[in-house]
C-alpha cells in the first residue's frame, strides 16, 4: 500500500488542484474529532447506557461549532470533484447515467458494508437475548453518519442538471438557491420546521454550485465576466477577505440578534436548527469559511507540492470515506468494551475531570478507529482486485496523447486502444430510469433510518423497510453499473 501511495504521490499531475484533497482531509478530521469531543455517555435509571450532546449543557461551547461544522467543505470540494469528473467523462465520449454508476458505486460499497455489518451484529445480539429496545439505540448512532450520504447522493444525481444550470446562468443560481433557503427560513419562523425541507437539497446545492465556479477558476474555463452569469469563483484575496469579514459579520448578526441559534449543530429542544435543514446562518458560516479557504490558498499549494505532506493527503484521502463511515461506531465499540469491564467513566459533563477524560478518550478512539480502516479500508480502496477509482480521484502518468499509461493497450496491429462498448440508443432511457429509481431507494432508506426514532425496536437495528429498500436500490445500481452494453470511457487522469 505504501508503495502504491508513493507511486501515486510521484504521478500526480502537476495541474492538480491539491489543496481540495487537504480540505478534504482537513474536513473529515474535524467531523471526527467534533463528533468524539461532545459525545457524553452515561447510564439512565435502569443502568442502560444513553448517549448524548455535551452542547446541550455546554451552551458557551456552542459557538465552537462555528469552526467544526464543516459539511459544507464538503460539498464544496464535491462540486469541484463532481464537475471535472463529469466534464471528462462526456469529453470522452462517455453518457451521463454511466459517469453517475460509477460515482455512486464509490460511495455505496464502503456504505454497505457498514449496513451489513450493523444489521448483521444486531440480528447477532438479538439470537443471544437481546432486546430490540436495546439493540436500536447501538445502531442508530452507529449509523448517525449515513444522514450525509443520503443528501450527497441527492445532490451527486443531480450534477448533470445543476451543471448545465451552471454553464447557462453562472452564479446566479446559487443565489437563487439562496434566495429559496431564505424564503424555507422565513416559513419555519411562522410555522413548524417541516416547512423548511426543501432547505435540505437548496442548501446543499448552492454550496455544491461553487465548487464548478471554483473549477472554472482553477481551469480558465466559462465565463470571468458578466455579473452574476460568471462561471468562475473570483480568487482574489480581496475577495477571500471580504467573504471572512462578511460571512462573520452576517453570521454574528443572524444568531446573537436574529433568530438563529448559535450551534451550528442540532441541539433537542431548540425552535429551529441550523443544520438539519441547513439554513442561512449556516450558509453565512460556510461563507466566512469560504473566505478562510481563499485565502490560504496559495500557501497551502506549495506546501502540498513537497512530497511527504502531499503523501500524507493521498494516504488520508484514500480512506476518507471509511473514515468519516466508522467513526461512530469506533465510540459504540470503546464504550461498550468499557462498560462491560466496569471500566467506563462517567464524569459530570464540563467537570474538570470531564475536560481531562476527553484526551485520553480521543486517544483511544483514534486507535480503535485505525483498527476498523484497517479491516474495512480495501472495500473502498478496491485493494485485492482492479479498481477503475480512487477514492480522491485518478492520479496517473500521462503520455502525450493525455491517456492514462494503463489504457494505451494496443492490438496486433497497433491500431490505438480498443473500441467502446456502445449500447443501443434505445435502452439509454430505461437505464436512466432504472438509475433515479435504485439511487432514490438509496436515499429514502438512509433518511428512514435517520428519521426512525432511536427507540423504536427494529429486528435488525435498522428500519426493515430502509434496508429493503437500501439493499434492493443498492443491488439495482450495482447491476446497471455491470451490464456488458454500457459505454465504456476510460478514467479522467486529472478527475479530483
Amino acid at each position: 500500500m505504501r508503495r502504491r501511495l508513493g507511486q501515486l504521490a510521484r504521478e500526480t499531475p502537476a495541474e492538480r488542484e491539491r489543496y481540495l484533497d487537504l480540505l478534504r482531509a482537513l474536513a473529515i478530521a474535524a467531523v471526527v474529532i467534533g463528533h468524539w469531543l461532545i459525545i457524553v455517555i452515561d447510564h439512565d435509571r435502569s443502568g442502560r447506557l444513553t448517549g448524548r450532546s455535551a452542547l446541550v449543557e455546554l451552551s458557551a461551547a456552542r459557538p465552537g461549532t462555528w469552526l467544526f461544522q464543516v459539511m459544507p467543505i464538503f460539498f464544496l470540494v464535491g462540486g469541484y470533484a463532481n464537475a471535472a469528473s463529469l466534464s471528462s467523462h462526456r469529453r470522452r465520449g462517455g453518457r451521463a447515467v454511466d459517469w453517475l454508476l460509477d460515482r455512486c458505486a464509490r460511495l455505496l460499497r464502503p456504505t454497505t458494508a457498514l449496513i451489513v455489518v450493523l444489521a448483521g451484529a444486531a440480528l447477532g445480539a438479538q439470537l443471544v437475548g437481546a432486546d430490540a429496545e436495546q439493540v436500536r439505540p447501538v445502531v442508530w448512532f452507529a449509523t448517525i453518519p449515513l444522514w450525509f450520504l443520503a443528501a450527497y447522493l441527492a445532490v451527486v444525481a443531480l450534477t448533470p442538471v445543476t451543471y448545465a444550470l451552471h454553464r447557462r446562468f453562472g452564479l446566479a443560481v446559487p443565489v437563487a438557491l439562496l434566495a429559496l433557503v431564505v424564503g424555507g427560513d422565513l416559513a419555519r419562523l411562522v410555522g413548524p420546521e417541516s416547512y423548511a425541507s426543501g432547505n435540505f437539497l437548496f442548501g446543499w446545492l448552492a454550496v455544491h454550485q461553487f465548487g464548478y465556479a471554483w473549477r472554472d477558476s482553477r481551469t480558465g474555463t466559462g465565463r470571468s465576466g458578466g455579473g452574476l452569469l460568471r462561471t468562475q469563483l473570483p480568487m482574489a484575496p480581496t475577495v477571500g477577505v471580504g467573504l471572512l469579514f462578511g460571512g462573520f459579520a452576517a453570521l454574528l448578526a443572524l444568531t446573537l440578534a436574529g433568530p438563529y441559534p448559535v450551534s451550528m449543530v442540532n441541539i433537542p429542544g431548540e425552535r429551529l436548527h441550523n443544520m438539519s435543514p441547513p439554513s442561512l446562518a449556516l450558509l453565512a458560516n460556510a461563507t466566512w469559511q469560504l473566505g478562510v479557504i481563499l485565502l490560504l490558498r496559495g500557501p497551502a499549494e506549495r506546501w502540498l507540492h513537497r512530497p511527504r505532506p502531499w503523501l500524507v493527503v493521498i494516504a488520508a484521502n484514500a480512506v476518507v470515506l471509511t473514515i468519516f463511515l466508522w467513526h461512530i461506531t469506533a465510540a459504540v465499540l470503546l464504550v461498550g468494551a468499557l462498560d462491560a469491564l466496569d471500566a467506563l467513566p462517567t464524569p459530570a459533563v464540563g467537570s474538570g475531570a470531564w475536560w481531562l477524560w476527553r484526551l485520553p478518550w480521543l486517544v483511544t478512539l483514534t486507535v480503535v478507529l485505525a483498527v476498523l480502516v484497517a479491516v474495512f479500508s480495501p472495500i473502498e480502496t478496491g485493494a485485492g482486485r482492479r479498481s477503475r477509482f480512487l477514492p480522491l480521484g485518478p492520479i496517473r502518468s500521462l503520455r502525450p496523447t493525455g491517456r492514462p499509461l494503463h489504457r494505451l493497450r494496443r492490438g496486433r496491429s497497433g491500431a490505438g486502444p480498443p473500441a467502446r462498448l456502445v449500447g443501443r440508443p434505445e435502452r439509454t432511457v430505461p437505464r436512466a430510469v432504472l438509475t433515479g429509481v435504485g439511487i432514490a431507494a438509496v436515499v429514502a432508506a438512509l433518511l428512514d433510518n435517520s428519521l426512525t426514532s432511536k427507540d423504536s425496536p427494529e429486528p435488525v437495528g435498522l428500519p426493515t423497510a430502509a434496508l429493503v429498500s437500501y439493499l434492493t436500490g443498492a443491488a439495482v445500481l450495482r447491476w446497471l453499473r455491470s451490464r456488458p452494453d454500457r459505454r465504456e470511457a476510460p478514467p479522467a487522469p486529472t478527475d479530483t
